[in-house]
């Protein structure tokens, strides 16, 4: 089993930045596509950010688009999402999570995820 361990989380005042690491651990039998979504109390999880293993491609949902930016180190077993410019509606917890063949914003073609990280920006 893949296990997944998020990081970097925490409070910031709207218009600073943050940078989430997922970090991978245990059995790996193939390359992984990886996707950052997140979640806000009393709110359905949504798709943040995703980036294909095998050319390095990403996607982004329109709301991030231009302040994120979803990046992997596969020597280090990590994916980062840079998150600049920072809204009061970024706040969320944040999740890794990874596939190993599917890439895209369904959270249900993702087979591993994280625990979150919480990210709080204040106004």
């Amino acid at each position: 089993q893949v296990q997944l361990a998020e990081s970097g989380g925490g409070l910031v005042q709207a218009g600073g930045s943050l940078r989430l690491s997922c970090a991978a651990s245990g059995r790996t039998y193939s390359r992984y596509n990886m996707g950052w979504f997140r979640q806000a109390p009393g709110k359905e999880r949504e798709f943040v950010a995703a980036i294909n293993s095998i050319g390095g491609n990403r996607i982004y949902a329109d709301s991030v688009k231009g302040r994120f930016i979803i990046s992997g180190d596969y020597a280090k077993n990590t994916v980062y999402l840079q998150m600049n410019s920072l809204k009061p509606e970024d706040t969320a917890t944040y999740y890794c999570a990874g596939t190993g063949d599917y890439y895209g914003r369904d959270s249900a073609r993702y087979a591993y995820w994280g625990q979150g990280t919480q990210v709080t920006v204040s106004s």
